[in-house]
């Protein structure tokens, strides 16, 4: 049997990138200035010349929810996750989504175990709850759970292939912990959703507890968008992370 693999971390890789502040600037500008804005849509103009006034004119779209500038762009990323992130990530009816199949293909021996740092303890009522540190007894049995319940269910899934049962039948007693990976395409609005319901920040008008472990993906998805569009992303967080 293949060498399992147990990991704590995630990967996000942003492949392609059509997406900028001007984006929004053209789009906005076309309810006001119509066919004057076609050579800054074509990249033949400079529409960012006066930044102040750019600036002034995202943040006025943020704060007073002019959503649809922010849709004329798009981005898709690579993401490898376990299948429970997946499956939280999918509840976002605002993107498209190309995932692994494990009917076609059989998955790798790759297993998500939380790390040390990962807090384990829920304290309070749903709605309204924390996670604080477990303890190191606490620490040390899910970790052995985990990794006892990888090895054994990824043996069982071995043994149905090996005995020709299909792969469609054979992963049903795949774990969710295990590792899969996907495309997901979306532009920037879309993405602002996303990030103000699965990342916990201080100074949001809402307030969010996402499971840590699709922050760490969003949290990575978030680096990656703020370097293409830096005065939407200023204008995002000056405006309480709330999408428009």
């Amino acid at each position: 049997m293949s060498e399992i693999i147990f990991r704590s971390d995630v990967t996000v890789e942003l492949v392609r990138g059509s997406a900028s502040d001007q984006d929004v600037l053209f789009a906005a500008r076309v309810s006001t200035q119509g066919e004057q804005t076609l050579e800054a849509a074509l990249g033949k103009k400079d529409d960012a010349e006066d930044e102040k006034r750019s600036r002034g004119l995202i943040n006025y779209l943020m704060r007073d929810r002019h959503g649809s500038p922010f849709e004329h762009n798009s981005l898709t990323f690579y993401v490898q996750a376990p299948i429970f992130v997946f499956r939280e990530f999918m509840r976002h009816r605002i993107a498209s989504y190309n995932e692994e199949s494990a009917r076609y293909k059989e998955l790798s021996p790759v297993f998500y175990v939380p790390g040390p740092e990962r807090n384990l303890v829920q304290i309070g009522k749903t709605g309204h709850y924390e996670f604080i540190p477990g303890t190191a007894e606490q620490t040390a049995l899910v970790e052995q759970e985990a990794r006892s319940a990888s090895i054994n269910s990824y043996a069982s899934y071995k043994r149905m292939l090996e005995a020709g049962v299909a792969r469609e039948v054979a992963r049903i007693v795949l774990p969710v912990n295990i590792y899969s990976s996907m495309y997901v395409t979306m532009n920037a609005r879309a993405l602002m959703n996303f990030l103000s319901l699965r990342t916990s920040r201080p100074g949001t008008h809402f307030p969010s507890f996402p499971q840590r472990e699709i922050e760490m993906v969003a949290e990575k998805m978030e680096d990656e968008w703020a370097k293409l569009m830096p005065l939407t992303y200023a204008a995002f967080n000056e405006n309480g992370r709330v999408a428009p």
